[in-house]
């Protein structure tokens, strides 16, 4: 099957902070449990940055990890793309500060916010970019912060999310049957509010109003959110094989975004996979948002479940409501 983008994946890296915040850090002051957290979560640990640490040093030390393991130097990049919904600054890009930190003079750089799908759209906006000639080595890192803007006073939500970051190198492959075989993308404002951070931007700027009623931190309407989730991720994984004519046996590894494992186990059932084929890093670090599919993924090929030539599929669902699904040919 010929590749809609032709692209490798050059290198990969990834970086989660040293704090690890068990189960037992909320059962300590909230009404829950252990048990109840695990059963409706997955989740036993999740990854907090230090004090001055944030999205930019994470995707620094992903992006370095990323360009060793290609055995690049830093002046043969000449794209950086990062994705995050938690930028260290509203005002500039974070994208530029892991530039300078990276040490890429004059190297273009932006940002892209898609929430939870982030990584599967900057795969796709870097593979285009390549794909017409723009550039040669693109890295694309998903950082995300989101401990920052945890409320740890609301028990529904507090639970649920980590840091960290995931970075791949892309560049042009001179096999055309290797790279993006399939890609869907899309968006529904309708549900835009499924989960949000009210305040902080320009239309509810911050005051001491937005401060003292806690709307700088994430909110979320969890069940409404879960029944579109699973809905929209099962349909997207049916699309993805329908329209390539693939079958789940085709495919080496499914990497889900890691929202919820209740969410995660719906799409494998739905393949009829063992557990062997589908990623999972829930349990160890929560909800990363645009960083999850990155971090799974470089573990997945440390650990030599993805080789040259095998075929995964990627699928995310996320706040705005954003959604995507790849299918690449390594």
């Amino acid at each position: 099957m010929k590749a809609l983008y032709p692209i490798v994946i050059r290198g990969m890296g990834s970086y989660v902070p040293e704090e690890v915040v068990d189960n037992a850090f909320f059962t300590s002051y909230l009404d829950t449990s252990d048990e109840w957290i695990t059963k409706r979560t997955g989740i036993n640990t999740r990854r907090r940055v230090a004090k001055g640490e944030a999205t930019c040093a994470m995707a620094i030390e992903a992006g370095r990890r990323a360009i060793e393991d290609a055995g690049m130097s830093p002046s043969d990049i000449d794209l950086v793309l990062v994705c995050t919904s938690t930028p260290d600054y509203q005002i500039p890009m974070t994208a530029g500060l892991v530039q300078h930190g990276l040490g890429l003079p004059n190297c273009p750089a932006f940002d892209l916010g898609a929430t939870c799908s982030g990584l599967i759209y900057g795969i796709t906006v870097a593979s285009s970019m390549l794909k017409a000639d723009s550039y040669d080595n693109v890295l694309v890192i998903g950082a995300e912060t989101l401990t920052r803007f945890t409320d740890y006073e609301d028990r529904s939500t507090c639970i649920l999310f980590g840091d960290g970051a995931g970075a791949m190198i892309l560049s042009r492959s001179p096999d055309p049957e290797r790279g993006v075989l399939y890609k869907k993308l899309g968006a529904d404002g309708e549900h835009l509010k499924c989960f949000w951070v009210p305040a902080g931007g320009s239309l509810e700027p911050s005051s001491e109003r937005t401060a003292s009623e806690r709307l700088h931190y994430m909110r979320m309407r969890g069940r409404e959110l879960y029944k579109i989730a699973v809905t929209k991720m099962q349909s997207l994984v049916d699309d993805a094989l329908q329209s390539t004519g693939l079958s789940a046996d085709d495919l080496a590894l499914v990497i889900p975004h890691q929202s919820n494992y209740r969410i995660i186990e719906s799409v494998r059932t739905r393949l009829g996979l063992p557990k062997e084929k589908v990623a999972v890093n829930i349990d160890r670090y929560g909800n990363t948002s645009s960083a999850s599919i990155g971090l799974a993924l470089d573990e997945a090929r440390r650990e030599g479940r993805v080789r040259e030539g095998d075929l995964i599929l990627m699928v995310a669902f996320g706040a705005g409501v954003t959604w995507g699904t790849l299918i690449i040919r390594t």
